[in-house]
């Protein structure tokens, strides 16, 4: 049995040509012309020398040019590596070249990092901007659309072959590249729309989380192609002008992380923008504060159910929302605050020991799951897949527990991963960086617990000797060096850092 995700487009193509399917500053696309488009990037990137089975990062906002290319590449047969556009060249340079992406596809504003980035990797040969100029040796994206035939015959994919490639931060080492099949991708998306969501060709979802991200490209722009719905396009995320397009567009589905619904709810002038088309607001990416949820739903009469899962679980694993709301049960019960809900279809999760031994309920362990949703494994790591994957489950680094109805809940991670505004932050990555600075002799970095971000970044610092650095210079650093996410907010300066018998930092100690 064949499986290509670009089914999700083509469907709807085929059975409602004329429906709009992306909308970008008011500018929409039909089904049929997205679908064209798609076939034109496929069949342009296949006369410029990119082949079955390559991968192409794409490194683009929230504009209709990464949909088209995000779909083009998967028509040709290829594997899409996104690429987060907050990256500086060293970002870029390390993905680009770990996943072995023959081509690049880069937005125009963005091409002075990405070009740093490429002197270094000589096997990324084909390189394309998304503008109106591109350097030389570099193809304009509208050229190769223009080269592209609107007719292309989708190479048929397997349902275990790779799709996705998406970087996910660890507790060690470099970021790893998570393997998402078509079939992950394809049913993740599908169980969105039809069990959780209910989507219809009726509903418009706003896509103003970052389409980089598997919360961004399978619970809004895959999940809504695959009901036949339409996509409305927002590359930056500002209160007002969220507003603005769900009045004009007459949003019905809202999918962010905690910080945005954090903004809406202290958001001054909201109501005097018209919200009644919205009839649902999801969560996902970082713990959902209760006191958060209680309160938007006071103000704006509209709960939000909140979900949970991992760039390695594509992503969606469990989700919060009233039983009636879900096509795999019949009875009606209340979501619980604070609570990640119930494993979607298909999927189990349990709670384990140190020891990989299950935990009854009430008792905190490590959160594993299995079932249709989990990766194939890491790109060109055996090691840390065997060790992720061990004894058939995927262990997800976070500490939780689960209720005598089966209601998950997170207490904890277990890595030091940070999640600020519902991105991840790996502590070492900036440790890293700080550690460059002539004055600095040890640094540890923890998540400060924050109202607006979730998690704040807080680095600990020992200088040495005899050397000095004020805070406000040493954060400027870090912000010249990293992407604008990742830079430390707070430093403290200590004479020693807390560490065990072995000369290890106890982060635990520096976070209480």
């Amino acid at each position: 049995m064949s499986l290509n995700l670009a089914l999700v487009l083509e469907t709807g193509a085929a059975s409602q040509p004329r429906h709009t399917a992306i909308v970008s500053n008011g500018h929409g696309m039909t089904y049929a012309q997205l679908n064209e488009a798609a076939n034109q990037c496929a069949s342009g990137l296949a006369r410029l020398g990119v082949h079955t089975g390559d991968s192409v990062a794409v490194m683009l906002p929230n504009v209709p040019e990464f949909v088209i290319a995000y779909f083009g590449v998967l028509k040709l047969g290829g594997c899409v590596v996104p690429l987060n556009t907050l990256f500086k060249a060293s970002e870029i340079a390390y993905q680009v070249e770990d996943s072995d992406a023959s081509a690049l596809v880069v937005a125009e504003s963005l091409l002075p990092e990405a070009r740093r980035a490429l002197l270094g990797v000589e096997a990324c040969h084909h390189l394309i901007v998304s503008g109106k100029r591109s350097p030389p040796g570099w193809h304009l994206f509208s050229d190769l659309l223009g080269r592209g035939r609107p007719e292309f015959d989708t190479v048929q994919t397997m349902p275990d072959d790779t799709a996705v490639i998406l970087y996910t931060a660890g507790a060690t080492g470099h970021p790893k590249g998570a393997e998402l099949t078509h079939f992950n991708m394809f049913y993740n998306a599908a169980l969105t729309a039809d069990h959780l969501c209910r989507l219809t060709a009726q509903d418009v979802s706003l896509s103003v989380l970052p389409l980089f991200h598997a919360f961004g490209q399978t619970c809004v722009m895959n999940a809504t192609l695959y009901a036949g719905g339409t996509l409305t396009l927002l590359s930056r995320f500002e209160p007002d002008r969220v507003l603005q397009v769900i009045q004009r567009d007459r949003v019905t589905l809202l999918m962010g992380v905690p910080t945005m619904y954090w903004y809406l709810q202290h958001y001054p002038a909201a109501e005097k923008y018209d919200w009644s088309s919205l009839r649902l607001c999801c969560s996902g990416g970082a713990a959902l504060p209760v006191d958060l949820m209680k309160q938007f739903e006071e103000r704006y009469g509209l709960p939000i159910f909140e979900g949970y899962g991992l760039s390695e679980t594509a992503p969606v694993a469990a989700f919060n929302v009233p039983l009636s709301f879900r096509r795999d049960h019949v009875a009606e019960q209340a979501p619980r605050p604070g609570s990640i809900g119930l494993p979607i279809y298909g999927v189990q999760m349990k709670i384990f020991d140190e020891k990989d031994r299950e935990l009854p309920p009430g008792e905190v362990g490590e959160i594993v799951i299995r079932g249709h949703n989990v990766m194939k494994g890491y790109y060109k790591r055996p090691g840390p897949t065997a060790e992720a994957m061990r004894g058939g489950w995927f262990h997800t680094g976070d500490l939780g527990r689960m209720d005598e109805s089966g209601y998950f809940y997170v207490v904890d991670r277990k890595k030091d991963l940070i999640i600020r505004g519902g991105l991840n932050i790996y502590p070492r990555e900036v440790e890293d960086v700080l550690l460059a600075h002539p004055a600095v002799a040890e640094v540890a970095v923890v998540g400060a617990p924050d109202e607006v971000m979730g998690e704040e970044i807080k680095a600990f610092v020992v200088l040495e000797q005899d050397e000095a650095v004020d805070a406000e210079d040493l954060i400027e650093y870090g912000r010249k060096r990293m992407a604008a996410y990742k830079y430390p907010r707070y430093i403290e300066f200590r004479t020693e850092l807390p560490k065990d018998a072995t000369g290890k930092i106890i982060k635990r100690q520096l976070k209480e």
